[in-house]
């Protein structure tokens, strides 16, 4: 199996276990001389099945990750610290120049010639062309790591 069939499988368990999770908890009380539309033990007992799967997925897909050399060097999961990074680099870049811009601020600001300027204390177009580095730079590690995932097979336990 390839690790991108593992990180699919791994998805739809955290999905499917949310779903029981909420099937138990719609089901766990019920009123007297009522039927409960479904056993919620039942619903309980599955979600620990899936929830036992899933730990092993988890594992399987951590240890190919730290294991996995991606093209240019580095681990997987080098990769993904990178990406990580890169993605709040990129946030705290973006909402900088936002700021600076006036962009976040909440409705119109009225200024008239007797009241103080507001000036940016930040260079808003240097900011934004930082921005769209990061951008293409995450969008370079994200084809990297996507590309791992469907060349690189799953270590099996």
């Amino acid at each position: 199996m390839k690790l991108a069939e593992a990180l699919a499988q791994r998805a739809a368990a955290v999905r499917q276990v949310e779903q029981l999770r909420a099937r138990v908890v719609d089901n766990a009380r019920y009123q007297e001389g009522e039927e409960p539309a479904e056993n919620a033990a039942a619903a309980l007992a599955q979600a620990g099945e899936v929830l036992d799967e899933l730990e092993r997925l988890i594992r399987q897909i951590n240890r190919t990750n730290s294991t996995a050399v991606v093209e240019g060097g580095g681990t997987l999961t080098d990769a993904l610290a990178r990406r990580d990074v890169l993605r709040l680099r990129h946030s705290v870049i973006t909402a900088a120049a936002d700021a600076a811009s006036g962009r976040d601020q909440r409705g119109a600001v009225r200024q008239l010639r007797s009241e103080l300027r507001i000036l940016s204390a930040l260079p808003v177009a240097e900011l934004r062309a930082r921005a769209d580095l990061l951008a293409k730079e995450i969008r370079e590690v994200d084809t990297l790591i996507q590309r791992t995932n469907w060349e690189i097979d799953l270590i099996e336990d």
